[in-house]
């Protein structure tokens, strides 16, 4: 049998089989990737009743790609914003479960007889939840509007970046084979550095980029350049030395604050799943009853570690911060469970050699064993909170019950010095980096490239020649970092003006940046040239050239600044645009009334056995018909010759004034008055980028999209059932109806 037959037939068993136990655990109201790991179990190498897999070594790449495309979807969905605003209650949580948990997981190692490295990483295996069962858990269970939703959401962004970080200290720890203060110091500051650098260059390239090229852009293009950013994170990343995971989240995160991340997150989305769901077999497929029957002992100590205490340091921090025994009992319950990045963590210890074979095994085993059981644990947190309630004393309850924070009254006037000092620490650390990384260029690239270029020229020519380089590449940001105030000079005008004493700190943190400018000049000559009488000439030349070429670029340094800016805020703006023209047209539409309503046609209607054609439905009634639901068949956006049958359920859209119109036509009451799930009225406004901008509605063609148009809002005229040869036009506010997956792509 050929190696292509294999690889094929092996797919398909994974698929099928997934497919199969997703189904049931659909069926059973369970999360999907339960259903995976089952799949995998069942014909992984430890049970031979299905059909086995030929090669694990493809299933092991697939798997790779899989994570790579998982941390990727994780970082479409993380946001640097989001991480700022996940509040404080959840950085306390994530503090207090990654201190907590780590002793815990290191001291239960000690305890067990593993080494000292093998139990620093179990303590970092156990603080890590899991944020994909955990959301598809919150969305099967409807408790994604729930008041602790926000917090469970902000302490797994949170523990996101902590294992992100962890991955890359016990890389270093592995290696160094010692807990060598240094050494962390050293793989945290590089860590750091590039991904602010990443980041930095990232937004102000990328999304310049996809903003310059958006009249090329269709689905196709845009999810090759997508995946192709990715890969080629990943490959950079790498090559740095950090995992290709890191890489993957650092491009989506880079993506996710483009105007076009939720489109980007819907083509990748398709492709994400069909991965993610080989890497959860594939971790089904390690699952092994022999390893399990001799480590029991462990697997249920660590499992039960996991829940109380998880539930223990998660929930003390959610009170710690003040959020009540409700928020801090859901928090709790809901991140008591193994994460995926458990096992990554565990993965990175074997393969560098200082964790034994049979952990991973047993960490796999810990996994499944707590997210199998996380939905019920989830579920029992309310029955929890309540048998609490009822049985702590009433003096406990005072202390614990209410949540504090909506007591806490917030300032509306943030301080000036605050708002100074941020923008401050911004300017410096962005700058900074950019300085650093020429200057680290400069070593790479330049030093050679002069060397091979010039052979004949003398030593203190070609380290002058590669100073004033240097400098020259340097001079905009060093013009920014030291001289050029940006947003901090309307900050400290206000402070000056309120007190003039104001003046002398922010004398001192302005004279503060031009020491640091200065100490990076005087830092690239002392590379090339010993301090001694040169040192006065250069730094004088250094200034020099610092002042000329600074002012010089003083637009481009404008510019770069305004760019990255206008980048990093755009699609925030953007959302704020529309949130405020939403209102605005919801307030407008208030005496429109525009919603769904399903109403059941009865045998003895006039009606039945006619055409649509031939029912004057929008000349007598101004409703339009969406859905015909006869049985079990769902007939969307009917055509004009769909008959009517009796007991047909028609879901109309339109006024009140207009349903109750088409219900005197049909001579009877509705049977249903609400919204159908599966239906949705959405309003979008025609832009510059729209695809409906200048055609008709009949060039739409909006019916091939199972979408309708009911009504158009062009300034103050409300157009309802618009006729075909109707034209939008920009700044129209146009209302669809139709399936709630299709209009969404309308835009």
């Amino acid at each position: 049998m050929s190696e292509e037959f294999n690889l094929v037939r092996d797919l398909a068993v994974i698929l099928i089989s997934a497919g199969i136990f997703t189904i049931i655990s659909r069926a059973l109201k369970q999360p999907l990737i339960l259903g995976y790991i089952v799949a995998g179990f069942l014909i992984g190498p430890s049970i031979g009743f299905f059909p086995g897999i030929s090669s694990m070594e493809s299933v092991h790449q697939w798997s790779e790609i899989g994570i790579i495309f998982m941390m990727f979807g994780l970082g479409l969905e993380f946001s640097f914003k989001k991480l700022i605003k996940s509040g404080s209650t959840a950085i306390i949580a994530s503090a207090c479960k990654l201190v907590g948990m780590f002793t815990i997981g290191y001291v239960t190692g000690r305890a067990l007889g593993w080494s000292n490295m093998e139990s620093i990483f179990l303590g970092g295996m156990l603080p890590m939840s899991s944020t994909m069962v955990v959301a598809k858990s919150y969305e099967d269970m409807g408790l994604k509007n729930k008041p602790f939703a926000g917090i469970v959401f902000g302490t797994l962004i949170i523990e996101d970046i902590i294992g992100i970080i962890l991955m890359v200290l016990f890389s270093t720890i592995a290696m160094s084979s010692k807990f060598s203060g240094g050494e962390l110091f050293g793989a945290l500051a590089k860590l750091a550095f590039f991904l602010v650098l990443w980041f930095i260059v990232g937004i102000y390239i990328i999304p310049t980029l996809l903003k310059k090229a958006k009249r090329y852009l269709n689905d196709e293009i845009l999810l090759i350049v997508s995946i192709g950013l990715c890969f080629g994170m990943v490959a950079l990343a790498e090559n740095m030395g950090f995992s290709s995971a890191l890489g993957a989240f650092i491009m989506g995160s880079i993506l996710a604050e483009t105007i076009e991340s939720e489109h980007i997150e819907k083509l990748v989305c398709p492709i994400k799943d069909l991965f993610g769901a080989i890497f959860f077999v594939s971790v089904g497929m390690m699952v092994s009853p022999q390893i399990i029957a001799q480590n029991w002992v462990v697997i249920l100590l660590l499992v039960v570690i996991l829940l109380v205490f998880d539930t223990i340091f998660v929930g003390g921090g959610v009170l710690l911060a003040g959020r009540g025994l409700n928020n801090a009992i859901h928090t709790g319950f809901s991140l008591a469970q193994m994460g995926e990045f458990g096992f990554i963590i565990a993965s990175v210890g074997v393969g560098l050699g200082v964790v034994s074979n049979y952990i991973y095994p047993v960490i796999i085993a810990v996994f499944v064993i707590s997210n199998l059981i996380a939905p019920f644990v989830i579920k029992a947190s309310e029955p929890t909170y309540r048998l609490l309630i009822k049985k702590l004393p009433d003096r406990i309850l005072s202390k614990v019950l209410n949540d504090q924070s909506q007591n806490i009254s917030s300032n509306a006037e943030q301080s000036e010095w605050k708002i100074l000092l941020k923008h401050y620490i911004l300017r410096i650390l962005i700058y900074g980096v950019i300085l650093i990384a020429i200057n680290l260029l400069s070593k790479e690239l330049l030093d050679p490239f002069i060397e091979k270029t010039f052979p004949n020229l003398s030593n203190t020519l070609s380290s002058l020649l590669i100073t004033i380089i240097t400098l020259v590449a340097m001079a905009p940001f060093l013009y920014g970092m030291g001289i050029s105030s940006g947003s901090i000079n309307s900050s400290a005008l206000k402070l000056i003006k309120a007190k003039a004493s104001n003046q002398w700190p922010i004398f001192a943190l302005t004279l503060l940046r031009t020491f640091i400018v200065v100490g990076i000049v005087i830092s690239v000559i002392a590379a090339h040239f010993e301090l001694a009488g040169w040192t006065a000439i250069l730094i004088i030349i250094g200034g020099v050239i610092l002042v000329l070429l600074g002012r010089n670029y003083l637009k481009a340094t404008i510019s770069i600044e305004k760019t990255f800016f206008n980048n990093l805020n755009e699609k925030e703006n953007l959302n704020k645009k529309k949130s405020t023209i939403q209102a605005s047209v919801q307030k407008k539409l208030m005496g429109y009334d525009v919603h769904l309503e399903q109403f059941e046609v009865p045998a003895d209607s006039s009606l039945v056995g006619n055409k649509l054609k031939d029912i004057p439905i929008r000349s007598q009634s101004g409703a339009n018909i969406i859905e015909i639901h006869r049985g079990n068949k769902s007939i969307i956006i009917p055509r004009s010759d769909e008959v009517i049958y009796p007991y047909d359920k028609l879901l109309a859209v339109g006024s009140s004034e207009q349903i109750n119109a088409l219900k005197e036509m049909f001579s009877d009451e509705p049977t249903e008055s609400h919204p159908n799930d599966e239906f949705k009225v959405s309003c979008i406004t025609i832009e510059e980028d729209s695809q409906l901008l200048g055609k008709t509605l009949r060039n739409a063609a909006l019916r091939d999209y199972k979408c309708m148009v009911i009504s158009v809002l062009r300034g103050d005229d409300f157009i309802t059932n618009p006729k075909p040869d109707f034209r939008f036009e920009m700044g129209d506010k146009v209302w669809l109806a139709g399936e709630k997956s299709a209009c969404e792509w309308i835009r």
